[in-house]
């Protein structure tokens, strides 16, 4: 089938704003685009000569069709065009492949007694919102940081009812027990005041107010309020010799810097927060369709487009965007308030800038030395086990089981040496009863290659965990779907736990004695990491599956707690994890669950936790 005709297409394409789909043969949403005029765009792409190299060239090699979607705006257009490419996600769009959401530090100031928590969601809730923070061990030690100085109440609920005796943390120190009455409103919304101003970067405005408090104390002769407010200033100062501040104007910003090698950009986004360095965010894209300005612009739709990402006031561009007004538009209407996007060309500004673009360079620096030793390693693998192809990509499968329960074939994937997550997959067991590993192995094999042969989505490299049993039960399953290991598709491989001092063995199709490699051979520690990840994922789910029995079989147990009751229980609380760590109270509030049911459950479940 030839390439796409656009010289009979594009006639019929009108002037207007809108969106455009380019499909496979098959169907497949291969790129999503918009456009102030739809003619105008596509025809650019007319223009591309065929044979051509490039993200764009080859992107157009397999588009079969296009389908358009007029808008009556180009604002309407960019929000259609991120709402689509969410839905489709298609391979020639930028993807961040790191774009989970960073965890915020969130103060429930809505609530009549707040707490300081952690979520990933930014919503508009009344709370207020710091962060985000891109290393989730610095917001705990922040968390940690901020308890140790101002315990406000670490318990779930929303609304607090009142206790006759306080929890362990009050004991502890760790909370001033709103719940029993042991502070008073007064000096409780102080505590929150403080840890506003902490998040808010106001140290040095915090630890004057403390100040002149310790010293009225102390003329008071509370010398204990007194020497607990000077602990709390050390700590203050301590943190303030810390922060680096590089702005002065104590705004919120993200400072975007860029960097192309080649085919390849790298984006990194500084997250300023009340004009100090709160973290860093980076993005490798191997090779985007579309001119730098688009790249950049689709970064940000990108980026900002995903529900609950927090937004800035103010964004800071190494050059403009294709669509600078538009964006800030939209971000400004989903912030609430003002967003500004903006291409500094003097000032402190210019400086910050400078620093994204310097880790930006060093993106694309660490990447390439990834792929030098990615190359190196790859080349000592297909040598060592006699591939016919590098080994780009290496699945290894893991199936877990106590007896024969809880069974679960447990897949990762790695990519150029790297864990590629959003490729491992969870197998439950359907056709085998009892402890046969081997038949749980083929069942789930041949669940995996056969749709990987339809989607012609299939590894370079399967690795077992085990020798030759397991090696031949892998040979079995996919020569049972005409697939031959070693003929160009999937090569295999059995990896073999040491014993009795033997070292790790290697096991090949064809091959009647085991490889034995070197225990620091690079070769050998890399299978043996893929093995023990593979044995991670699998063990980590299975051990969940072995909790939730227990805790059903637990509920089983208890009088006045039937299969209606189990399931009110688990539809209103979610999951039984969260059953598990609900309060009396939580508990008493589910319809159908009275105050002395709830007790009894409550009992029953941490008696049994005790117990084990």
């Amino acid at each position: 089938m030839p390439p796409f005709d656009f010289k009979d297409f594009l006639p019929g394409v009108p002037l207007k704003p809108g969106v455009y789909l380019m499909k496979s043969r098959a169907g497949e949403v291969l790129y999503v685009g918009k456009a102030r005029e739809l003619r105008k765009r596509l025809s650019s792409y007319a223009r591309v000569e065929q044979g051509q190299h490039g993200k764009t060239a080859m992107l157009l090699s397999q588009v079969r069709g296009i389908e358009t979607i007029v808008t009556n705006t180009e604002k309407e257009a960019l929000i259609l065009e991120a709402s689509l490419i969410k839905q489709h996600r298609p391979k020639y769009n930028v993807i961040l492949r790191d774009d989970k959401n960073y965890p915020l530090l969130k103060v429930t100031v809505q609530e009549q007694w707040p707490r300081l928590v952690m979520t990933r969601r930014h919503q508009k809730d009344g709370a207020r919102y710091f962060g985000p923070f891109s290393s989730p061990s610095a917001m705990w030690e922040t968390i940690r940081y901020l308890n140790s100085l101002f315990p406000l109440r670490r318990c779930k609920e929303k609304s607090l009812k009142s206790k006759g005796r306080p929890c362990l943390n009050h004991q502890m120190g760790r909370c001033l027990a709103p719940c029993a009455d042991k502070v008073g409103r007064e000096e409780y919304q102080e505590l929150v005041r403080n840890v506003l101003l902490v998040l808010e970067g106001k140290n040095q405005q915090l630890v004057k107010e403390l100040s002149r408090k310790m010293e009225l104390a102390a003329a008071a002769l509370r010398f204990e309020e007194a020497a607990q407010l000077r602990d709390r200033i050390a700590s203050l100062n301590k943190t303030l010799e810390k922060q680096q501040v590089v702005a002065a104007h104590g705004r919120d910003q993200d400072v975007l810097g860029f960097a192309r090698q080649g085919d390849s950009v790298a984006v990194a986004l500084l997250f300023i927060r009340k004009g100090v360095i709160s973290g860093q965010q980076a993005f490798f894209l191997a090779e985007p369709v579309g001119s730098d300005p688009e790249v950049l612009t689709e970064v940000l739709s990108r980026f900002y487009g995903e529900e609950g990402q927090y937004l800035p006031q103010e964004i800071l561009l190494p050059f403009a965007g294709t669509d600078d007004p538009l964006l800030a538009e939209w971000l400004s209407e989903l912030k609430g308030t003002t967003v500004t996007i903006a291409c500094p060309q003097r000032g402190d500004r210019v400086r910050l800038l400078e620093m994204a673009s310097t880790n930006a360079q060093q993106v694309l620096v660490a990447r390439k030395t990834r792929q030098t030793s990615w190359q190196f390693l790859a080349e000592g693998l297909q040598k060592a086990l006699g591939l016919a192809r590098l080994p780009e990509r290496i699945e290894c499968l893991d199936i877990s089981n106590l007896n024969g329960r809880q069974a679960v074939g447990s897949l990762v994937c790695f990519v150029g040496g790297e864990t590629a997550k959003d490729r491992y997959r969870h197998y439950g067991i359907h056709t085998v009863d009892g402890p046969d590993d081997y038949a749980m192995m083929a069942e789930v094999l041949a669940r995996r290659f056969a749709r990987g042969l339809v989607e012609k989505d299939l590894p370079d490299l399967l690795l077992v965990d085990g020798g030759k049993g397991q090696l031949g039960v892998a040979m079995q399953a996919l020569a049972e779907l005409g697939v031959v290991p070693g003929t160009g598709t999937v090569e295999l491989a059995g990896i073999a736990k040491e014993k009795a001092g033997e070292g790790e063995k290697l096991y090949r199709p064809g091959r009647k004695n085991p490889l034995i490699l070197d225990s620091h051979s690079p070769v050998l520690l890399y299978l043996m990491r893929i093995r023990d990840e593979a044995h991670r994922y699998g063990i980590t789910l299975h051990r969940k599956l072995r909790a939730k029995e227990s805790l059903t079989s637990s509920l089983e147990q208890i009088p006045g707690v039937g299969k209606v009751r189990r399931e009110l229980l688990l539809r209103e609380l979610g999951s039984m994890q969260r059953l598990a760590q609900a309060s009396v109270a939580t508990l008493s509030a589910v319809p159908g669950i009275g105050p002395a049911l709830a007790a009894l459950i409550w009992q029953h479940l941490h008696e049994d936790k005790a117990d084990g």
